[in-house]
C-alpha cells in the first residue's frame, strides 16, 4: 500500500468497501508526478509488491491516471493478492513474519484488531507482532431497517421490538465487524437479545434487509446510501456523533433516540514489529500529505470516511482503547471464539 518501495506486500482483503477504501489511498499514491512525490529514504532498490484486492493479477503495471508508478517511483511494482483466511488473517500474518525494513506494510480494518477476540488461532499478537505507524480514515456506518417497518427512528424501532421481539431479525455483513459489533452494541444499549444472523458479505445481508428477511442492518454509506435515498431501505440512524455531508438528512443514532452513541469503522497501517522509529516517522510524514491532497479527501468522503492521519504512538493508545470496546461487547454478546 502507501510507501511500499521493494519487495514487500500489503495484505488487502476482498471486501469491496475495504477495497475502495484502500485503493483510493494505495492508487494515489503510486500515481503521484514526480514534484508530489518524495521517497522516504528507505533505500529501495528492489521490485515493490502491493496487493490487488479485485483479480489479485502478478507482474502487471500498476498505473493510474497515465503515470506508470515505476516511472514516478523508480521502482517496478508487483501486484500480489495475500487474501484469505478469517478476515484477513493470511495477509496479516505476511506482514507479522516480515522483515521490519519498511517494505512489507500492513492496511487493514478494525477488524484486524477484533479477530483474537473472535478465532482461537490467530498466528499473530496483534499487539505485539505489529508496529502501528497510521489511523487512515474513519467513518460512520448506517443504521436502516426494511421500509415496511413502521418506524421512522431508532426509539420507535426498539419499542417495536420490545413489544413483540419474535418479529425481528438482526443482521451483520460479517462476523466481527463493525458492522456486527454496531448491531451487538445497540442491542445492549436497548436492553435486547434479539438474533443476529451474521452474513459472508454486504450483499447478501442487504438483499435480504430489502426483502424483510431481517429487520435491522449496520453497514457502511458507500454501499448503504445509494439504497437509503432510493427507498431500497430505510436509515435510521449514523453512528458518528456528527452528521455526515454526504447525507445530511441522516440523523445520528443518538438523535434517532439512543443517547451517547458512537461507533466507526476505521482503517490502519502497520508494520512489522521492530519497524525503527525513523522508517515510521519517515512513513507518516509521506502518508500525512498523502491524505492532505484535497482529491484523496474528496475521494474517501464520496466513500463516507474522513482522513485522520493520527501517528504511531497516539494509534497505538487508540488501538488499545478500542480492543478494550470490542472485548466488552463480544463478552457481553456471548459470542465465543471459533
Amino acid at each position: 500500500m502507501i510507501g511500499i518501495g521493494a519487495s514487500g506486500v500489503v495484505a488487502l482483503s476482498t471486501d469491496r468497501r475495504a477495497n475502495a477504501v484502500k485503493e483510493a489511498l494505495v492508487r494515489k499514491f503510486v500515481s503521484l508526478q514526480p514534484n508530489q512525490f518524495s521517497t522516504v529514504g528507505l533505500g529501495w532498490d528492489r521490485p515493490a509488491e502491493a496487493s490487488d484486492p479485485d483479480n489479485g493479477a502478478k507482474n502487471r503495471r500498476v498505473e493510474v491516471k497515465g503515470y506508470p508508478a515505476e516511472e514516478i517511483v523508480g521502482q517496478h511494482f508487483i501486484v500480489e493478492n495475500r487474501a484469505g483466511g478469517a478476515s484477513g488473517t493470511v495477509g496479516a500474518n505476511a506482514v507479522a513474519k516480515a522483515a521490519p525494513d519498511g517494505y512489507t506494510l500492513l492496511v487493514s480494518a478494525s477488524v484486524h484488531v477484533i479477530n483474537p477476540f473472535l478465532y482461537k488461532n490467530v498466528p499473530y499478537d496483534v499487539v505485539k507482532d505489529f508496529t502501528p505507524v497510521m489511523l487512515l480514515a474513519d467513518g460512520p456506518l448506517i443504521v436502516s431497517t426494511t421500509p415496511s417497518v413502521p418506524a421512522n427512528n431508532l426509539k420507535e424501532f426498539f419499542d417495536l421490538v420490545r413489544k413483540d421481539p419474535q418479529k425481528f431479525t438482526f443482521g451483520a455483513t460479517t462476523i466481527g465487524s463493525a458492522s456486527h459489533l454496531s448491531i451487538e452494541l445497540l442491542k445492549r444499549n436497548a436492553g435486547l437479545d434479539t438474533l443476529v444472523i451474521s452474513y459472508k458479505g454486504t450483499a447478501p445481508a442487504l438483499t435480504d434487509l430489502m426483502s424483510g428477511q431481517i429487520q435491522l442492518l449496520a453497514d457502511p454509506m458507500l454501499s448503504s446510501l445509494p439504497l437509503a435515498q432510493g427507498g431500497k431501505i430505510k436509515a435510521l440512524g449514523l453512528t458518528s456523533r456528527k452528521r455526515a455531508p454526504a447525507a445530511p438528512e441522516i440523523p445520528t443514532v443518538e438523535e434517532s433516540g439512543v443517547q451517547g452513541f458512537e461507533f466507526v469503522s476505521w482503517y490502519g497501517l502497520w508494520g512489522p514489529k521492530n519497524l525503527p522509529a525513523d522508517i515510521s516517522s519517515k512513513l507518516q510524514g509521506e502518508i500525512g500529505k498523502l491524505l492532505a491532497l484535497p482529491d484523496v479527501k474528496e475521494r474517501l468522503r464520496l466513500l463516507g470516511f474522513e482522513p485522520i492521519g493520527m501517528g504511531g504512538d497516539q494509534f497505538a493508545t487508540y488501538i488499545r482503547d478500542e480492543m478494550g470496546k470490542y472485548q466488552a461487547i463480544i463478552k457481553d454478546a456471548k459470542i465465543n471464539a471459533e
